[in-house]
């Protein structure tokens, strides 16, 4: 089994779990700084990638700051697959990831994220078919707690580890949510602690993570070596860190505004330095996150989803009282 850099890095695991239209090279180089020990690029689909598409290849542009870096891919056909897991071995990225969990209704209803669930030869075609493309990279596999086939019938993750048994995955991600509640239910961790007893190696565990205490809690419960942050990173990078500290020590730092400001400033300046004007267009609802629970927060939002220069950007954050 090629595990790769998996093997070097130190439990608990925290990566930052891929988000489409967030996790982005200045994103991922922040929340790098910040704490995480893994970063993935947002889903990137075979289908394009394995054309050599130039948005999908813009997409997949890793830097040697943000390692070790995944390149997560999405899609439903074995062949594309291979070939995009060969275009990734000269990317540079450190790792593959394979997307068996995405809810969004697009990308279910085209067949692939966890839809594919519903036809496990097919995602184990998928996984010896990236395994293969692949080289030296280690493999891993992002999915959720399960779905329903149209019969009604339950197809869980842990059918799907069985199903892929003997085959050389590096690391599992599993999402604590179903397919039909996939952001309202509570998150399961009883269920991903039944995952650890069926698969032996690397295991995160994903889902409703927004506190260090509830990222300590998660741990406890799964018995996983990491977790998977998402949603709980929104202006948050520090979060990482802040998980670290807490199991380290037992307590944490919160930022203050004026360190929180420095981060969102930081976040813009990379944007604007690796994407251009159009980075910091693609950066406003970011910015919006940096605020939240502030008081007057309503007014920062609407000057900042309006900026379109570094300046403004700091001169609407600097107008911000924390």
């Amino acid at each position: 089994m090629t595990l790769g850099f998996w093997e070097k890095l130190e439990y608990p695991i925290l990566e930052m779990a891929p988000m489409c239209g967030v996790t982005d090279l200045p994103f991922r180089l922040i929340c790098h700084k910040y704490g995480a020990d893994v970063v993935c690029t947002e889903m990137i689909m075979v289908q394009a990638l394995s054309r050599h598409d130039k948005k999908s290849l813009a997409m997949a542009k890793v830097d040697d700051a943000e390692r070790p870096v995944m390149i997560q891919l999405g899609g439903k056909d074995p062949e594309q697959f291979y070939k995009s897991a060969k275009i990734i071995q000269e990317l540079g990225a450190n790792g593959i990831d394979i997307n068996f969990g995405c809810p969004a209704k697009k990308v279910v209803g085209s067949g692939g994220g966890v839809s594919l669930l519903r036809n496990l030869d097919l995602c184990r075609e998928i996984v010896q078919a990236t395994i293969e493309g692949a080289g030296n990279l280690p493999v891993s596999i992002k999915t959720r707690k399960h779905i329903k086939d149209k019969k009604g019938n339950i197809i869980t993750s842990i059918d799907l580890i069985n199903k892929l048994h003997n085959l050389p995955i590096a690391a599992i991600m599993i999402h604590g949510r179903t397919y039909e509640a996939p952001w309202t239910q509570e998150v399961d961790y009883e269920y991903i602690a039944e995952v650890r007893k069926v698969w032996p190696g690397i295991l995160l565990a994903n889902g409703g993570i927004y506190e260090p205490e509830i990222a300590k809690s998660a741990l406890e419960i799964t018995g996983a070596n990491g977790l998977g942050i998402a949603h709980g990173v929104y202006g948050r990078p520090w979060i990482f860190n802040q998980i670290k500290e807490l199991l380290k020590s037992g307590q944490y730092h919160q930022p203050t505004w004026a360190e929180k400001r420095q981060v969102a400033l930081e976040h813009a300046r990379l944007a604007f330095e690796l994407k251009g004007p159009h980075g910091l267009i693609e950066l406003r609802k970011q910015l919006v996150w940096y605020v939240k629970g502030l008081e007057n927060a309503t007014d920062y939002r609407k000057n900042l989803v309006n900026v379109t220069t570094l300046d403004q950007v700091e001169e609407a954050l600097n107008n911000i009282e924390g």
